[in-house]
């Protein structure tokens, strides 16, 4: 069964060699994002450069359709064989929706009250970005039952960062 693994930048090498991921979703502010990992083909590592935000800030970048619509299409492309990792700087906030959305996105028929809380069962800290779940939510022709299900499992933890986990696709 595939499967999505989530971690923070610092777990990123480990997380990889534990899983043996050869796909590699990234998702950091514009300018930090981290070069192609060894062992990630050309062409199997998406970069989304956007902040962790879910109003306009000054200096930073409010995800929009052109960046969820990035995920959706990386995910759609990924052919399964081998774990996807998704990370951004601390595998809160922007790993943890894109992860739901990933989840959401491929697993179309699954409820998306159960896949969130499969997230909160796998991650206490979770803290999925609402923008990022919203604007997928709309891509995605869901209804608003995503932003409804991320809303009824909540904040996670306080958590400095995320500890590794994965989300199984059924």
């Amino acid at each position: 069964m595939p499967t999505l693994h989530v971690c923070p930048l610092s777990r990123l090498p480990e997380t990889l060699a534990e899983t043996g991921a050869a796909t590699l979703l990234t998702l950091m502010k514009a300018g930090t994002a981290i070069p192609r990992p060894e062992g990630i083909a050309e062409g199997r590592h998406c970069v989304v450069e956007v902040s962790d935000i879910a109003a306009p800030l000054d200096g930073h970048i409010l995800a929009d359709e052109g960046h969820i619509g990035r995920v959706l299409d990386f995910v759609a492309a990924w052919d399964r064989a081998e774990p996807l990792v998704i990370h951004c700087y601390a595998g809160i906030s922007r790993s943890t929706a894109a992860a739901y959305i990933a989840a959401c996105a491929l697993a179309p028929e699954r409820d998306e009250g159960a896949i969130a809380d499969a997230l909160r069962a796998a991650s206490p800290s979770a803290t999925p970005n609402p923008l990022f779940v919203a604007i997928a939510d709309r891509m995605l022709g869901r209804d608003g039952r995503m932003s409804a299900a991320i809303a009824r499992i909540g904040r996670g933890a306080d958590a400095f960062e995320g500890t590794p986990f994965s989300l199984a696709l059924r």
